[in-house]
């Protein structure tokens, strides 16, 4: 018994060095990766449309809703490559809703606010105070990002911008609230998700 014992375990030890000495498929992995990190983008590209077209409210001129909050929550997960995913969600609910002027602007006005959030928050330690820092800068780049593009002579031009200030200003700090409020409650996953997606 004892030497079927010592001839397992030295077939087993074998075995494992001969794993060991083995490539690891490092392209196979690449590319698991890239696929994840194409799913994630585009859950949340999705989750920011259905956050801005189901929670909206009408203003004169456009609408203000809760997309700013899913924007900055993605922004605290992903990092920077958010930039694509607040883009595309954000500029198709304009497109659904009947906004098709605000596309240009919206695309790279919330693909900025995620980008610079993501880049703020791309460290694997994040302070209470350093979240805030980020989400106000990103809604301070919403604010005067739109009040720039209405005030333009082909859109409402500046009194009508300045109108809406006050809208953009609620929708703003209901985003930071909202974005507050998601990241503390994934505080435990953000790592995992992180080191999901950096393989």
């Amino acid at each position: 018994k004892a030497r079927y014992l010592m001839k397992a375990w030295w077939n087993t030890n074998m075995e494992n060095k001969e794993a060991d000495k083995k490539p690891v498929d490092t392209k196979n992995k690449a590319n698991r990766i890239s696929i994840l990190k194409i799913t994630v983008a585009g859950l949340f590209a999705a989750l920011i449309l259905l956050a801005t077209m189901l929670f909206k409210i009408p203003t004169g001129i456009g609408y203000v809703n809760l997309g700013d909050g899913f924007i900055l929550i993605a922004s605290y997960l992903l990092g920077p490559a958010v930039f694509f995913p607040a883009a595309i969600g954000s500029g198709l609910a304009d497109l659904i809703a009947g906004y098709p002027n605000y596309i240009p602007a919206t695309f790279v006005i919330k693909g900025m606010m995620g980008l610079v959030a993501g880049l703020l928050l791309k460290n694997e330690k994040v302070g209470i105070t350093r979240r805030i820092l980020a989400f106000l800068i990103a809604e301070i780049i919403m604010i005067g990002g739109y009040f720039l593009y209405e005030s333009l002579p082909f859109m409402y031009g500046p009194a009508v911008a300045a109108g809406n200030l006050l809208a953009n200003v609620g929708q703003g700090a209901v985003g930071i609230l909202v974005g507050i409020l998601l990241t503390l409650a994934l505080d435990r996953q953000r790592s995992s998700i992180r080191n999901k997606l950096n393989g």
